[in-house]
C-alpha cells in the first residue's frame, strides 16, 4: 500500500518586484503559475516550493506586458463598477434583469425541450448563474444587467443546457455549440 503525497502549501507572501505588489505562494506543483485577479488587479504567482526568488522575480518582470494589459482590462470592466454598487443601484439590476430573464426562458425552452422550474435574482461575486437540474431551479446574476444583453442570454441559454447535461463535459459543449454557435463569443465579454 503506498501512503498518499503530502501537498504542501505556504501562506501568500507580499514580494515587490520592481514597484509591482506580487502575492507569492509556494507550493509543491512542478511549474509556476501567474493571475492578475479582479476586482483590483491583484497579481499572484503560484511556484513550485524550492524555486529561487530570482528566477520567480525574473518571470514576472518577462510578463509586465501582458500583467499591464490584464490589469487594464479589469480596471475597464464592469465589474469594478459592481463592486462599489450601492443597495438602490443592485435593486436597478435586478428589475432590468427579472425583466429580461423570463422572455428569453420562454423562446428558449421550446427550442431546448427543456422546461425551467422556479428563477431567482442574486447579486453574486463569482458566478453569473447556477442551474438545480433535479428541481429546474435557476439562479441568475444582477450584475448581467452591466453587459451587452447577448451576454445575459448566453447565461440563460447556459442554465438552460444545464437541465439536460449537469456538468460542463463534452457533451455540454456539444449542447451550448448547437444551441448557440456563438456561444464562446458571448462568454468572453463576462471576462
Amino acid at each position: 500500500m503506498t501512503t498518499p503525497k503530502v501537498r504542501k502549501t505556504q501562506s501568500p507572501t507580499l514580494v515587490f518586484v520592481d514597484e509591482m505588489e506580487i502575492w507569492l505562494t509556494r507550493k509543491s506543483i512542478k511549474n509556476m503559475h501567474l493571475r492578475v485577479k479582479p476586482p483590483d488587479g491583484r497579481i499572484e504567482v503560484s511556484a513550485p516550493l524550492c524555486l529561487p526568488l530570482a528566477t520567480i522575480e525574473q518571470f514576472v518582470r518577462e510578463k509586465r506586458d501582458w500583467i499591464v494589459v490584464q490589469q487594464r482590462t479589469i480596471a475597464s470592466s464592469p465589474r469594478v463598477d459592481a463592486a462599489a454598487a450601492s443597495p438602490d443601484e443592485i435593486k436597478q439590476w435586478k428589475a432590468v434583469v427579472a425583466a429580461c430573464v423570463p422572455v428569453l426562458i420562454e423562446a428558449w425552452e421550446p427550442l431546448m425541450g427543456v422546461k425551467a422550474g422556479k428563477v431567482v435574482y442574486r447579486n453574486m461575486t463569482s458566478r453569473w448563474g447556477s442551474c438545480q437540474p433535479a428541481t429546474g431551479r435557476i439562479c441568475i446574476n444582477v450584475r448581467l444587467a452591466l453587459y451587452p444583453p447577448e451576454c445575459l442570454e448566453y447565461v440563460v441559454v447556459h442554465e438552460l443546457c444545464h437541465l439536460i447535461e449537469r456538468g460542463h463535459g463534452p457533451h455540454f459543449h456539444a449542447l451550448m455549440d448547437h444551441f448557440m454557435p456563438d456561444w464562446k463569443t458571448r462568454r468572453a465579454k463576462l471576462r
